[in-house]
């Protein structure tokens, strides 16, 4: 018999495993994820990066590739919640709440899958960034990784905790539009932070996601505004006080 440690550890696995399985196995939703980071990379990268050099600020697309692989994962993330949803409209989760595991346990483990498929989309994005022109610091590319992970687990348990409130896919989507676009416009991924009026800053200031493409920016460019020790800090607070959020709001589901 396993101790209840084991089973813990087991249960997570399995849970991360269908997550990173269903990924793999579905190669339109990969291609299809990196329409937009594509696009943005291009259109702005260069369209945008001649007025940005001539403002005295150097080359765009060096300064936009962290933003944009931050909005991959931020996007990726957020809406792995829809599979909460999905899952309980076919009968799926109310199988998986039945097995004689804690439901923290259960999300936990769904929310860690979701955060490895949004951080390897980032990673994606990150290489396609690299065929671009995006020329990053090489040796500081691991850190930025555990940086990737860290902003995929604080918003896919964002994005467990409001899927566990709602029972529609549309209502999700909805909802998941309003927050998802002002988190990542008023982030600092498309304009530095330092040159914005100070509205902008405040709001940029109260944004997980300012934290998220800092770091990005400080390990992968060289550039940050708060420090790394502040944005992995910062991080590491929301993400707790998610997944809490978000452990507690799974609990009360009805299946």
């Amino acid at each position: 018999m396993k101790n209840p440690k084991t089973n813990f550890l087991y249960a997570l696995y399995i849970l991360w495993l269908r997550q990173l399985k269903r990924y793999l196995r579905s190669r339109s939703r990969i291609i299809g994820s990196l329409g937009q980071p594509i696009l943005f990379l291009v259109a702005l990268g260069y369209g945008l990066g001649p007025v940005f050099a001539k403002a005295g600020d150097g080359n765009y697309l060096q300064f936009l590739a962290p933003g944009v692989i931050a909005m991959s994962i931020l996007f990726t993330a957020i809406f792995s919640g829809i599979e909460i949803i999905w899952d309980r409209q076919f009968g799926f989760l109310k199988e998986t709440m039945v097995a004689p595991i804690s439901r923290f346990t259960i999300m936990l483990g769904r929310s860690l899958g979701g955060a490895t498929v949004a951080s390897l989309q980032g990673i994606i994005v990150f290489l396609i960034s690299v065929a671009a022109g995006f020329r990053p610091e090489w040796s500081l590319v691991p850190l930025a990784i555990m940086f990737m992970m860290l902003i995929a687990l604080v918003f896919t348990a964002l994005g467990t905790a409001v899927a566990s409130t709602l029972e529609d896919m549309q209502g999700f989507q909805l909802i998941m539009n309003f927050v998802v676009m002002p988190v990542f416009f008023l982030s600092g991924a498309l304009f530095p932070l330092d040159q914005s009026p100070t509205i902008l800053k405040l709001i940029a200031y109260a944004n997980p996601l300012s934290y998220g493409v800092d770091s990005l920016r400080g390990t992968l460019v060289g550039l940050t505004s708060f420090g790394l020790g502040l944005d992995i800090a910062v991080l590491s607070v929301v993400a707790v006080i998610f997944v809490g959020i978000g452990a507690w709001l799974f609990s009360r589901i009805q299946v």
